[in-house]
């Protein structure tokens, strides 16, 4: 698959956890088991939100397990990876929909925050499931912590020299992993941007990147696999 998928994804990835956090009262919507910290300090400081970050990680657990059920029993005819990634749009634009309708979010134990957050949470967990099962060989999308170590410990081996044969693949990875890291950046500093900049409005821009990010699988010719996925997939 061209890079620009997961660079696409990527995006997205830090685009919508930092407007979740700064919107939903401090809920992370893609890296959900940073969830864990911030309940401890709900609870210290009494912020709200709690009601939320409880749900993060069991919704998101479901919905990861629903895709991969799902994507099982799609007509032969669908093309999986496609089809997850148009779920995921749908996902998006129900949220912005929402957000939009319904935000600002005052509190973030009201019904309003806990439905758009748990959609955007959904829309996250079919992400990562697409990359487990379809983006094996790509750096992980939604969480950059060991995409940063490895670089770090490739452009210390790099440093110290290596034989020959390993000199290309360690610069091959390097190259994907900074992408990533620098992508997931983008996102994250265009949703701070963004949401001090237009408020609510700012859940509008993830759809348009998903739906792009859909156009762009469907254009590739290959897919990078990492665990096996339901079916065969060309794209």
């Amino acid at each position: 698959m061209r890079p620009t998928v997961p660079s696409l994804l990527s995006f997205n990835g830090g685009y919508v956890d930092t407007i979740g956090y700064l919107s939903l009262q401090g809920l992370f919507t893609a890296h959900v088991t940073g969830n864990f910290v911030t309940i401890g300090a709900a609870l210290v400081f009494g912020t709200s939100g709690v009601v939320a970050k409880l749900l993060a990680l069991p919704v998101f657990c479901i919905v990861i397990m629903v895709t991969r059920l799902v994507s099982f029993n799609l007509p032969a005819r669908w093309p999986v990876l496609e089809t997850i990634l148009t779920l995921k749009v749908l996902l998006l634009l129900v949220a912005a929909v929402l957000a939009i309708a319904m935000g600002p979010f005052a509190t973030g134990d009201g019904a309003p925050a806990i439905i758009v957050g748990m959609t955007l949470v959904s829309a996250m967990a079919i992400q990562n499931a697409v990359h487990r099962i379809h983006l094996g060989a790509a750096p992980p999308t939604t969480l950059m912590t060991g995409t940063t170590t490895q670089i770090m410990i490739d452009i210390a081996d790099t440093i110290r020299g290596v034989p020959e044969v390993l000199r290309d693949p360690i610069r091959s990875r390097l190259r994907r992993m900074c992408v990533a890291v620098a992508s997931f950046a983008a996102g994250a500093a265009a949703g701070a941007v963004l949401f001090n900049a237009i408020g609510k409005w700012c859940f509008a821009l993830p759809p348009i990147v998903a739906f792009l990010t859909r156009i762009t699988a469907k254009s590739s010719s290959t897919v990078q696999t990492g665990a096996p996925g339901p079916q065969s997939t060309t794209t």
